[in-house]
């Protein structure tokens, strides 16, 4: 028996799907056969061979729009996977709450409102679809200077167990939970090629993810070969990160 991947026939929707992890995942679907559409609010540069849309996903109404527009053009939607959000560095005690409000309704609302809008299409075709959440370890771990994101992303995993049980059989959804991945923005976000390293040694895996391995990840939860994972939490972290008493108590039984 051979295992398959294939997309080919299917429509996917990626929010966010121009830049960074969410470029990846596009390059994965279309690489898989699919039809992908990407969204974002700005007609930015897009991926070859994508169909793109300018759309603010917190925006209910756009969003209704955008999904009538992708089904009145490619005659259905098959997949979706909400890609888009992130945070910028900022303590939860200096932050505003319109900050954080603006943080949620990106990376929880907004996931919400898209979901929403798919599942009225897919509860009516025949093949249903899939839904794939891009969440993120700081939903299980502190994330200190990104409190609201990592808030943000807890509940879209948890949404994610809730919805794959009020929209089963016809919807499938799941979360990948990502970890440190490497970008056309790292190496300023962090620093430098040095620090860049540095955090990369921290890894069990010894590097950052690669955005097409996050894409892999998603063209499998999307595809026949998951037919039976549904509300999963998928780890996609090279291992995770290793607890901090673990380096202390390594460095002090090497200095006795």
């Amino acid at each position: 028996m051979t295992l398959a991947l294939d997309l080919s026939g299917r429509v996917a929707l990626v929010t966010g799907g121009n830049r960074g992890i969410g470029r990846g995942i596009t390059e994965a679907l279309l690489e898989a056969g699919a039809t992908v559409v990407t969204c974002a609010r700005s007609a930015e540069p897009v991926v070859p061979g994508t169909d793109h849309r300018t759309c603010d996903v917190r925006d209910p109404d756009a969003v209704a729009a955008l999904v009538a527009d992708v089904v009145a053009t490619h005659g259905s939607l098959d997949v979706l996977v909400n890609n888009a959000g992130g945070a910028p560095y900022a303590l939860a005690a200096d932050a505003s709450p319109r900050f954080h409000d603006k943080i949620v309704g990106l990376n929880l609302m907004s996931a919400l409102t898209c979901a929403q809008a798919a599942n009225a299409v897919m509860q009516t075709q025949p093949g249903g679809g899939a839904i794939v959440n891009i969440s993120s370890i700081s939903a299980a771990r502190p994330s200190p200077g990104t409190a609201a994101y990592g808030a943000a992303k807890a509940g879209v995993d948890a949404l994610t167990t809730s919805l794959a049980i009020e929209w089963g059989p016809k919807v499938r959804i799941n979360a990948i939970d990502v970890g440190l991945c490497r970008t056309e923005h790292t190496d300023d976000h962090y620093g430098g090629d040095d620090a860049v390293a540095a955090i990369e040694a921290t890894i069990p895996a010894g590097r950052m993810a690669r955005p097409a391995e996050v894409g892999h990840v998603v063209a499998f939860l999307a595809s026949d070969l998951a037919s039976y994972v549904s509300g999963a939490r998928v780890a996609c972290h090279g291992g995770g990160e290793p607890p901090v008493f673990l380096h202390v108590t390594s460095t002090q039984k090497e200095n006795s």
